[in-house]
């Protein structure tokens, strides 16, 4: 999709709607990478997601997905081989105790929700390695019954440092100290015990400085009588660092070893927040979810545009059966460009897997391009004026669009003479018409609404105005209309000559070349039988796409009962959802009848070995007994 769509239609505004509706960071990174998809059966799922969460939430009114925290960065930490602090474990420990009731939550919901449910299938629990976590970690810090070595460690530690604190408290009580101290009490510096001794009276006084006050009247003196105290706790202070390392690694070794299940719970989490908040968004907006086509046919019902507030007027709007262009006229201010902006994002939010606030009997075509040309997009930079710049943005979409295209203009041809303008622009969306495009066009020139008048694929529609005050209806209407140097500037543009050429023609003659499209790039609407809609049933040797990496694969293992298939990638099995996945070429295509399928996956030395093996060579067979006393002897 072209970014400038996505800024002209506020997609990313309405993706931070929906956003907010996550209860994680993880699926706010999910929506953030989330876009609008053309294909039929990765709409139709998302869709069919969103619509199971919204089921689930009316019936439910919550997900237990709450707590749940984005673990990302520690999962990090532990690919790198670091050590997971205590305040991560317990992150650790809370997720995939909230993974652990999503699961229990999700598979008791299959009836309401049999695809959402399936997900839960490939979660793992880890209720071992939670207990280990909550057993040894209390308080982001590593708990004193985590290790016999640990307790014992730290109960000298109590006893030495209750036994400094009676020496130091005895040395304040005593009548011979009174005049040399400062303040009467233990002070702790660089981690030793300490009394605060005026600075006259330091040599008065048997012990060590530890620190001198700012002013330098007071120091911080460790006396002697603890000394040996303070350095046997330093040392148990060393030993208690080193146990409580080897806890914490231990943990971490646990949470290591499982690195690569739990990152699957990592992601079917953020699925499920992501699917959770569309739901959410939906029930924001009572959505419905669209009826889907591949063949450009829109049919929008009483549609609302997702970020306008307030009392906003629905759309009713139709392309693609009985024409494959729309012209639509009518007052300035009268809501032209809120019906283009309307069509774009409900499209842009169909194809993303949302549901729309529109009537039922709606249904959405799913296109590989969306372009727009809406509003001023002069450049001062490049010295550009406002008809140049719709010009250059016009030449690049000439240069882009095809049969699967869908183009919002918005006053096609403004900004210069009309004579030339009109023309111009009759010129351009016959352009568009013969590569097979879907326009949607607003104009005030009467030329184009001439031109679509008498074409026999284009409808006129009109902005409905109050004929007494002349205040717009914001209603659209189908079926009813309401000198400058515009085509040097297009060349300069490069806009082709074909179309500069016709549109002088146009100008001259006033007369248009009404032929049609040619049929082999009019999409046609596929017949969609039953038996399509069951999961296809992948076979050993068949070629597949990997969604995730967009390279191939051969498929192995033919699909388990939890859809799941195994695929050589790499040199290297791998087992994948058939989500992940797309048909390339069947294995009756690609192989000829009798075909040893398994030699696909056994390299040429192990295939030429088990020939010599079957046909009885000496030498193989004493290549198999030399391996076999070789293993014999390692097991030894």
């Amino acid at each position: 999709m072209n970014e400038m769509t996505f800024e002209t239609l506020q997609y990313r505004e309405l993706k931070e709607l929906v956003k907010s509706y996550c209860v994680s960071d993880l699926g706010k990174d999910l929506l953030d990478r989330l876009q609008p998809s053309a294909s039929l059966n990765v709409v139709k799922t998302r869709l069919r997601e969103t619509t199971e969460a919204r089921r689930l939430l009316d019936a439910e009114s919550h997900v237990p997905l709450m707590g749940i925290s984005a673990i990302k960065h520690i999962m990090t930490k532990a690919e790198k081989g670091m050590l997971l602090e205590a305040s991560d474990l317990l992150e650790v420990s809370d997720f995939l105790r909230g993974c652990r009731r999503v699961k229990t939550f999700m598979l008791e919901k299959e009836f309401f929700a049999p695809m959402l449910s399936s997900y839960a299938k490939s979660m793992t629990e880890f209720r071992t390695i939670e207990e280990e976590i909550n057993a040894a970690i209390k308080g982001n810090r590593v708990d004193s019954e985590a290790s016999k070595e640990l307790k014992r460690i730290r109960r000298h530690i109590e006893s030495t440092e209750a036994t400094i604190q009676e020496r130091l408290a005895k040395f304040l009580r005593s009548g011979a100290n009174k005049d040399y101290i400062q303040e009467f009490f233990v002070s702790k510096k660089d981690d030793r015990y300490t009394i605060p001794i005026k600075a006259s009276y330091k040599k008065h006084v048997q012990g060590t400085i530890i620190e001198v006050s700012s002013k330098g009247t007071t120091v911080f003196m460790e006396p002697t009588v603890v000394a040996k105290l303070n350095n046997e706790l330093a040392t148990l202070k060393v030993e208690e660092s080193v146990e409580e390392y080897q806890v914490l690694a231990t943990l971490s070794g646990l949470v290591m070893e499982q690195l690569p299940a739990i990152k699957i719970n990592v992601e079917l989490i953020a699925q499920y927040d992501m699917v959770f908040a569309k739901g959410k968004y939906s029930r924001s907006i009572s959505g419905v979810e669209p009826g889907l086509n591949d063949h450009g046919y829109i049919s929008i019902v009483d549609g609302k545009h997702p970020l306008l507030k307030g009392n906003v007027v629905p759309l009713n709007f139709t392309i693609g059966e009985e024409y494959r262009g729309l012209i639509i006229t009518g007052p300035n201010a009268g809501g032209k460009t809120v019906v283009l902006k309307t069509i774009g994002l409900l499209t842009l939010a169909a194809m993303s897997g949302f549901h729309i606030a529109v009537g039922e009997g709606t249904e959405v075509s799913l296109f590989e391009r969306i372009f727009v040309d809406i509003g001023d997009h002069q450049s001062i930079e490049n010295a550009l004026s406002t008809f140049s710049s719709h010009m250059k943005n016009m030449a690049d979409i000439l240069a882009s669009a095809n049969h699967r295209t869908l183009l919002l203009f918005d006053e096609i041809g403004s900004g210069t003479e009309p004579n030339e303008g009109a023309a111009l622009a009759i010129s351009i969306i016959e352009e568009f018409y013969h590569k097979g495009c879907m326009t949607v066009a607003t104009t005030h020139y009467g030329e184009i609404k001439r031109f679509s008048e008498m074409h026999p694929d284009f409808m006129n529609a009109a902005m409905k105005f109050n004929s007494e005050t002349l205040e717009p209806l914001y209603q659209l209407v189908i079926g009813a209309s309401g000198e400058s140097n515009a085509l040097w500037i297009s060349k300069k543009m490069n806009v082709s000559d074909a179309v500069i050429e016709r549109a002088k023609a146009y100008m001259a003659h006033k007369e248009y070349n009404f032929t049609l499209v040619d049929e082999n790039k009019k999409r046609k609407p596929k017949v969609v039988e039953q038996q399509q809609e069951k999961l296809y049933d992948y076979e050993i040797g068949d070629k597949v796409t990997l969604l995730d990496e967009k390279e191939s694969a051969l498929i192995y293992k033919k699909r388990d009962s939890y859809n799941n298939v195994t695929v050589f990638y790499n040199g290297a099995f791998k087992e994948i959802n058939t989500k992940r996945i797309e048909l390339e070429l069947p294995a009756s295509e690609l192989y000829p009848p009798g075909y040893d399928l398994n030699s696909l996956f056994v390299s040429h030395k192990e295939r030429k070995m088990q020939h010599d093996f079957e046909r009885g060579s000496k030498k193989a067979l004493k290549k198999v007994e030399k391996e076999m006393r070789k293993q014999k002897g390692e097991n030894r």
